[in-house]
């Protein structure tokens, strides 16, 4: 239910930073359906641009061939198609639809990677400002209330604890087929979270005007009744 009288909000931007496997994305969607905001996944950008390194054997033993794919980014071309049948949006890569692909233990392994290189990450920040001018966005990923829309007018941090976020990693690749142990999971969320945190380009941090969310014991509903508390007070009209 809107409690927003005739369902009138203005429109603002929300930013969503956090680790690995906190549900960042589901929540960003959930909350983009229920207000009419257009939702923009930034970490399946970076995933995008790591398979496209991945495919042209720019990465080889854990090393990312960085000028060549500095020299091919203006190649690669990112965009949001909504799917009627996930009710989200997919990312397509240069016109292919890479949704699942781009979620898989390879290119999990390897974004870290490509995320710290400056020129990739300039690249993205441009194209996810120019995604926001006319606001009515939620965007999650590593840096958005830090960096991408330092001025949002709604900051959200998530975190939850490692034990729920290599049950919920485990469950989602468990159900795109993908054959990966939990102690896998464990060490790429854990080799993740120390390179998102101490790479020398916006490195992972809370704002600090954002609101923490610890979700390691909250439902999708729960976290959906917390939101919507905020989100009411700050847009409706």
């Amino acid at each position: 239910m809107d409690y927003c009288k005739n369902n009138s909000r203005k429109k603002i931007i929300i930013a969503i930073d956090g680790y690995s496997a906190c549900g960042k994305s589901t929540f960003a969607k959930d909350i983009s359906a229920r207000i009419g905001y257009i939702f923009i996944d930034t970490g399946a950008m970076y995933r995008a641009v790591t398979l496209y390194a991945i495919n042209h054997g720019m990465i080889k033993n854990g090393k990312v061939d960085e000028q060549t794919l500095i020299a091919a980014l203006p190649d690669i071309k990112i965009a949001f198609k909504f799917n009627p049948d996930r009710g989200a949006s997919d990312i397509y890569l240069n016109g292919h639809n890479v949704e699942k692909e781009i979620r898989g233990i390879e290119v999990s392994d390897a974004v870290s990677l490509v995320s710290q290189i400056g020129e990739v990450r300039s690249g993205l920040v441009r194209l996810q400002q120019q995604m926001g001018v006319d606001k009515g966005i939620v965007m999650d990923g590593r840096d958005i209330g830090t960096v991408v829309f330092p001025n949002a007018e709604l900051k959200i941090f998530m975190t939850a604890s490692e034990e729920v976020r290599v049950e919920r990693r485990y469950k989602e690749l468990l159900s795109k087929g993908e054959n990966v142990s939990k102690k896998e999971i464990a060490e790429n969320l854990r080799a993740r979270d120390y390179a998102d945190e101490h790479r020398a380009i916006s490195p992972l941090r809370k704002a600090d005007d954002a609101i923490l969310l610890d979700n390691s014991d909250m439902t999708p509903a729960d976290q959906m009744k917390w939101i919507m508390g905020i989100l009411d007070k700050l847009t409706c009209m």
